[in-house]
């Protein structure tokens, strides 16, 4: 049950990732390695924040914002300075690593005293129930774990339902447009390069607040801790496309929360299983390969099979 509720935690934190990622890969096809490095920012500016005694709600809006920055960042490089997309985020992710050292001021911050969104949700079920062991379906589970699920899910179910009801918008539906066909949308009077910055800046505010969420729930926030993500974010996606299709937005966004609480799943059940902690990122980048590729391999197929018939 320990297994299952955590790996249901933070495949929640982690759908504002799949979120992020899903504005940059999906709506832009935009190849944006800034995450790796904007996760590792919402973490460390709401860690110190918080070692500060600053509000956990204050601290990870806080996070958001640096993400946004960051995002911005990129875009502006790529927009104003014309600079490559994927340099422009490789640029940002790698000035990054030195910002993060020196926000946190050492490689790692440990946050297990100080006062979160954790051990807030954690005294909320506590006291409400009057109880630090919780029997849910036979098993006993800790106030803080209880929690910090339902603290969990309830974030990526507000988070989501924004994300869903501004792509709604008139600014939303344009960054979409802008996304699909620039060339449409430019001759309509919308500025494409803004698009991009805000798009970006928006995905990577995202990507920061998760990074913020995850270090108050795992009790640190460490400068390491953002290598792969953008992949993580990528096998999420897909895995949430296969489960519910590409129809409309508010169904990519649910199958994204979807992906990644069945990826973390997986990575659980395999470790659990006995695989090497230090084959993780190779196995999923393996992973999500197979799973760009599979679809064009049964397209291929399929066109020889209908040609021999």
């Amino acid at each position: 049950m320990l297994l299952l509720i955590g790996a249901f935690t933070i495949g929640l934190i982690l759908a504002l990732l799949a979120f992020g990622v899903f504005i940059s890969f999906r709506i832009f096809a935009f190849p944006d390695i800034t995450a790796d490095g904007s996760i590792t920012l919402g973490g460390a500016v709401a860690g110190v924040l918080l070692a500060a005694h600053v509000h956990p709600a204050l601290a990870t809006a806080a996070a958001f914002g640096a993400g946004t920055l960051a995002g911005a960042t990129t875009g502006i490089l790529h927009t104003r300075f014309k600079i490559n997309g994927l340099l422009s985020g490789i640029l940002v992710m790698t000035a990054l690593y030195s910002v993060n050292l020196h926000i946190m001021g050492k490689s790692n911050l440990p946050l297990m005293s100080e006062r979160t969104l954790a051990s807030m949700a954690d005294t909320a079920i506590h006291g409400w129930t009057g109880r630090a062991m919780l029997q849910v379906m036979g098993w006993e589970v800790s106030s803080r774990d209880a929690g910090v699920l339902a603290l969990a899910l309830v974030a990526a179910i507000v988070v989501g339902t924004l994300l869903y009801v501004f792509l709604r918008t008139n600014l939303g539906t344009a960054m979409q447009a802008a996304g699909d066909s620039p060339q449409m949308i430019r001759a309509l009077g919308v500025n494409v390069d803004n698009m991009i910055v805000l798009g970006l800046a928006l995905s990577n505010g995202l990507i920061a607040m998760s990074g913020g969420l995850l270090v108050q729930y795992q009790g640190f926030a460490d400068v390491q801790m953002g290598i792969g993500m953008v992949v993580w974010g990528l096998a999420s996606i897909i895995i949430g496309e296969a489960l519910v299709g590409v129809r409309d937005i508010g169904f990519v966004i649910t199958g994204a929360v979807m992906g990644s609480v069945l990826f973390r799943l997986i990575v659980a059940v395999a470790l659990r299983g006995g695989l090497d902690p230090n084959d993780l990122k190779l196995v999923t980048a393996l992973f999500v390969f197979i799973a760009l590729v599979l679809p064009t391999l049964v397209t291929r197929m399929k066109r020889k099979a209908i040609v021999t018939t």
